[in-house]
């Protein structure tokens, strides 16, 4: 599958986001990771999920992205996979906020902003970080500008020397697993349930049917938007990192996503979370949760050696 996306056009126009393909159930091996790859938009009519695996320096990546059952307009998520200078990694997710006006738009536009701020970022802690912070600045300014009030939630994380760190704004995600299960880092969704679930008012599959589950409470495109910055996490060999929209994290519980993603190839790890995930969105379990929303998620699984794999 391949997409059409321009990262460095600067565009908003609607065909810079635009992603075709044949329909392809299997994740699609696309090599050695190059260069910045974005994913987001508007789908052909025969399209409705993209699933790639690609190698880098930094790992084994596999990043999906799926269309709401229940739709047929533009995917709101969107997301990107940007290499760094130093062998390093840029991974995010972002969810444009539904039944806002292009949410779609305000996904792309963010993520695009963050990549071109990170293109000729340099191998130094600090000016890594303050060019995604700048990043999401000029995000949040252009959003505010075209006067829609379109938004989106953003997770970024970025990976460089068997380290992460987390950057995140509303419900979109970052976890980080062993192979043993044990989750070693795990960010808090900005949104009621979110701060609830984390001060043990309710419990996870109480917030999952709750009434207020599409509540957030920060968003990218808003005057009082902030920036949640994490602290370095460090990377084990068989860790497993995932970032996603609440797309995945509204239909599946905690304990299923971490038994998928603990062990085995991402590329397998995503195909079974996105399995899983559609057959929730389609009510297929009953009791479980059931939430039809677009899918997005990107895997990574650290190397050992530094040696890019095939993907």
């Amino acid at each position: 599958m391949r997409s059409q996306w321009n990262a460095s056009s600067g565009k908003s126009d609607p065909s810079c986001y635009r992603v075709t393909s044949e329909a392809q159930p299997a994740v699609s091996d696309q090599g050695v990771l190059k260069k910045t790859r974005l994913y987001g938009g508007h789908f052909d009519a025969d399209t409705k999920l993209v699933l790639h695996s690609f190698g880098s320096p930094t790992g084994d990546i596999a990043a999906g992205l799926a269309i709401s059952p229940d739709k047929s307009g533009p995917v709101e998520d969107a997301v990107a996979l940007a290499p760094l200078c130093d062998s390093g990694l840029a991974l995010m997710v972002a969810d444009g906020v539904g039944g806002l006006p292009t949410g779609w738009k305000a996904s792309g536009i963010t993520l695009e902003a963050v990549c071109a701020a990170l293109k000729n970022a340099k191998n130094d802690d600090a000016l890594l970080r303050n060019a995604i912070l700048d990043g999401i600045d000029n995000a949040n300014r252009a959003l505010r500008e075209l006067g829609t009030g379109t938004s989106t939630t953003l997770v970024v994380a970025e990976i460089r020397d068997q380290q992460v760190r987390t950057f995140h704004i509303g419900d979109s995600s970052a976890w980080l697993c062993g192979q043993r299960g044990l989750v070693k880092l795990q960010t808090t969704p900005h949104s009621p349930l979110g701060f609830a679930l984390q001060a043990g008012f309710v419990d996870e599959k109480e917030a999952l049917h709750h009434e207020d589950l599409n509540l957030i409470s920060n968003v990218v495109g808003s005057a009082d938007m902030r920036i949640e910055i994490g602290s370095r996490v460090p990377l084990a060999p068989k860790d497993t990192l995932l970032i996603a929209s609440d797309g995945l994290f509204d239909n599946v519980l905690e304990s299923e996503i971490v038994e998928i993603i603990r062990t085995g190839s991402v590329a397998d790890n995503l195909r079974e979370l996105w399995e899983l995930t559609a057959k929730r969105m389609a009510g297929a379990h009953k009791g479980k949760p059931s939430k039809p929303d677009d899918f997005s998620a990107i895997l990574l699984r650290p190397a050992a050696n530094g040696t890019p794999n095939s993907g």
